[in-house]
Formats: C-alpha cells, sequence, structure tokens
C-alpha cells in the first residue's frame, strides 16, 4: 500500500507515541544544542590559562560560534526547504557533538578556534528549522505545548552545559570537560535520529534567495521591527557578556572561589525557565508594551546588585537579571511573531541574528572591559546597553501596529 500523500496524512497529536517520540527529540536536540554551545563559558579562565591568552582573547570562544552561528542561520532554514526538515536537522546536531570532542583535542588556539566556529554553521541548522518541523507536522491544538518542551529543552541545555563543564574542570581539565561534554551531545544526536518521525507533510522547494532577500528587506524597512530587532542585540550581548566575566570576578578577590563553586553559580539559570512563562502570562493581562520596561528594569537591578562585594546580594544581582532577561526575550521574540504577518520565519531569523550578534560583538566587548577597568567596567558596558534597552521599551509603548 502506497504512503498517503502529504496533504492527507495525519498530523502528530498529543497523547500518541509519534508526540511523545517528537518532543523526546526535540528535548533531545535543544539540550544538546545549546549545552555544546555554552559549555565553553564557565571555562573562559581555564582556556586563558591554559592556551596564555588574555580574557578578552578567551572570550572568542564563545563569540565566535555564536557570530558565524547567526549568520548561517539566515540560510539554514532556506536551505532546508530543498533538503527536507530532518535531515538537516540530524546533520547539525551529530557534527556539532563530533567538532566539540575534536576540539577537546586541539593541539592549540588557533585550532581551538576554528573548531569552534565550524560548530557555529554547524549548530545554526538547529534552531532555524525546529519550528518549522513542529508547525508542519503537528497538529495546531499540540504544537504549542511541544514548542515549550523544545524551549525548556534548550534552557536545561543551557545551564547543564556551564554547570557540568565547570564541574568537571576540576576533574579533568577543561579538556576533559570538552570531550564529556561532546559525548553528551552524540548520545542526544543517536537519540534525536532514532526518535523524530519523518516529515509527512513536507513539499520539497528549490531555493529561492531572491524571495528571500525581498522578504528581509520588508521587515527591516518597518521602524517597529528595527527596534525589536536592536532589543534582541541588547538583551543577549548584555546577558552572555555578564556570565562571560562573571566567572573572572568570582575567581578573583574578594571571592576567591574555586572552579567549582563557581561553576554552581551558573545554575540560577533555571529561574529563566519559569521566568518567560510568568512574564508572558502577566503581558496577556497588561499588555507588552506596559510589562517589556518593567523587565528591563529588573535586569538593570540586578546588574546594580553584582557590584556589591557580598556573595549572597552578587547572586541574588544574577538571579534578577536571569529572570529579567528571559521575560524581555520572550516578551520582544513574540512581539516579533505577532508583527511579522505571513512572513513570520523571516522575521525570526532576523531576530535570532540580531540575538546572537549581541552576544558575539558585546561578549568580546567585555573582554577589553575587564582589562580596562575590572568588574566595573564590564558592568558600565552592560550597564549602557541596558539603558539604551530601557529608553527603546518607552518608546515602544508608543508603537503603532500589532503587539
Amino acid at each position: 500500500m502506497n504512503p498517503p500523500a502529504a496533504d492527507e496524512a495525519p498530523y502528530i497529536e498529543r497523547g500518541t507515541p509519534g508526540f511523545r517520540r517528537t518532543n523526546l527529540a526535540f528535548v533531545c536536540a535543544g539540550f544538546a544544542t545549546f549545552a555544546l554551545l555554552y559549555c565553553a563559558q564557565p571555562l573562559l579562565p581555564a582556556f586563558a590559562e591554559g592556551f596564555a591568552v588574555s580574557p578578552a582573547a578567551s572570550s572568542l570562544a564563545l563569540s565566535l560560534p555564536t557570530a558565524v552561528m547567526a549568520v548561517c542561520m539566515l540560510l539554514a532554514s532556506a536551505a532546508s526547504e530543498a533538503l527536507g526538515r530532518k535531515p538537516v536537522m540530524l546533520v547539525s546536531v551529530l557534527a556539532s557533538a563530533l567538532l566539540t570532542i575534536a576540539a577537546a583535542f586541539a593541539p592549540g588556539w588557533e585550532s581551538f578556534l576554528l573548531l569552534r566556529a565550524l560548530l557555529g554553521i554547524a549548530l545554526s541548522g538547529l534552531p532555524a528549522v525546529a519550528m518549522a518541523y513542529i508547525a508542519e507536522e503537528l497538529h495546531p491544538r499540540s504544537s504549542g505545548y511541544a514548542m515549550g518542551l523544545y524551549i525548556s529543552g534548550t534552557a536545561m541545555g543551557g545551564m547543564a552545559g556551564r554547570v557540568v563543564s565547570g564541574l568537571l574542570l576540576e576533574v579533568g581539565g577543561w579538556r576533559g570537560s570538552v570531550a564529556c561534554i561532546g559525548l553528551l551531545g552524540l548520545v542526544s544526536a543517536l537519540v534525536f535520529w532514532r526518535s523524530l518521525p519523518p516529515s509527512r507533510h513536507f513539499h520539497p522547494r528549490p531555493l529561492a534567495w531572491g524571495g528571500l532577500a525581498a522578504n528581509f528587506a520588508a521587515h527591516l524597512r518597518d521602524p517597529g521591527m528595527r527596534w525589536l530587532y536592536a532589543l534582541g542585540f541588547l538583551f543577549m550581548g548584555s546577558f552572555v557578556t555578564t556570565y562571560n566575566y562573571i566567572g573572572f570576578r568570582l575567581l578573583a578577590p574578594p571571592f576567591g572561589l574555586p572552579h567549582g563553586v563557581v561553576a554552581l553559580v551558573f545554575s540560577v539559570y533555571l529561574v529563566g525557565i519559569g521566568s518567560s512563562a510568568l512574564v508572558g502570562g502577566l503581558s496577556d493581562r497588561l499588555g507588552r508594551r506596559r510589562v517589556l520596561w518593567l523587565t528591563v528594569l529588573a535586569m538593570l537591578a540586578g546588574l546594580a546588585l553584582t557590584l556589591a562585594a557580598s556573595l549572597p546580594l552578587l547572586v541574588l544581582g544574577l538571579v534578577l537579571l536571569t529572570f529579567g532577561f528571559f521575560g524581555s526575550h520572550a516578551l520582544a521574540s513574540a512581539w516579533v511573531g505577532q508583527r511579522a504577518g505571513a512572513t513570520k520565519a523571516q522575521a525570526s531569523s532576523l531576530y535570532l541574528f540580531a540575538y546572537y550578534m549581541g552576544a558575539s560583538v558585546m561578549g568580546a566587548s567585555g573582554g577589553f572591559a575587564w582589562a580596562a577597568a575590572g568588574w566595573a567596567g564590564v558592568a558600565g558596558l552592560v550597564g549602557a546597553a541596558l539603558a539604551t534597552a530601557l529608553l527603546i521599551s518607552l518608546r515602544l509603548t508608543r508603537l503603532g501596529g500589532a503587539g
């Protein structure tokens, strides 16, 4: 018997074995993607020491792959239109894991950075395509829950990559730490391959770069979209810069904490898993315009507390900043989707491009601020970015159109 045509094939619905397999696949893929990317963050001081480079140079281990990923993400979704959703995502996760394992054996700083840059290319294939697969293959009444589980997987991966790699640092050094995270990614890739059902509603289309460029240009002509893209840059840039250099601050006087304890500080990332849902519910009642600037204020208040010489106050500051970041990002990204109209994929790609470029540009710049004035310099850079974000958020309260 011939399989049903794509238009006639049933959609995956909640409560079915296919739904459970799909969720398992995407939780594993989201976990792997963000663990492989962010495992470098708590290891930056170890890279600086092991390769004899400056803190600014060590930050390239995270800034370089995020910049490459930001650019390639604009193209990956279009490539999947011709090559298929599952093949692109599988190659993305598998290649990312293998590149991370290879990076653990890099003989020098240049070869290590080259492998991290290639990681950025490989990683771009998952975030850009996962949303398209979920929208195509899952029933509309089940897709929201599935997307939530995928995002939870990315949040858990981001936290686990930071915490686990930092804890393993004291056992096997940075090489053992990176290799273990790579192996976790490899296991996740195999589970993804075995679990994810093949596409049944996918229609291959030839690459149409001209139409893609026209859609990008249309979004960039919208002033509201440009403000929202700027917020993505500033939010992620501020968040990543803070976490890039907080490890250097905690290792130095007056704290002088060991690497393992510093790694546990990254567990405050868990705050973000609940904050986006809480802030999203609040915005449903009050509107994004009235809530967004408050989440930015929370980030500014948290940043101010990180200047304290008290460890409990500093950790509280990180909690506030993390809460505000996830809430702000959830509001801004949802606003982009609502304002985008029919071409939501391209609008989201541009937002993600700005988002990850913020991590790359500000994350690297923070190293020069650290060299010039220590944590006060980093806080000054992040504070200026968040003050700009606050002004933009207040400007958006008067924005016309959707949202």
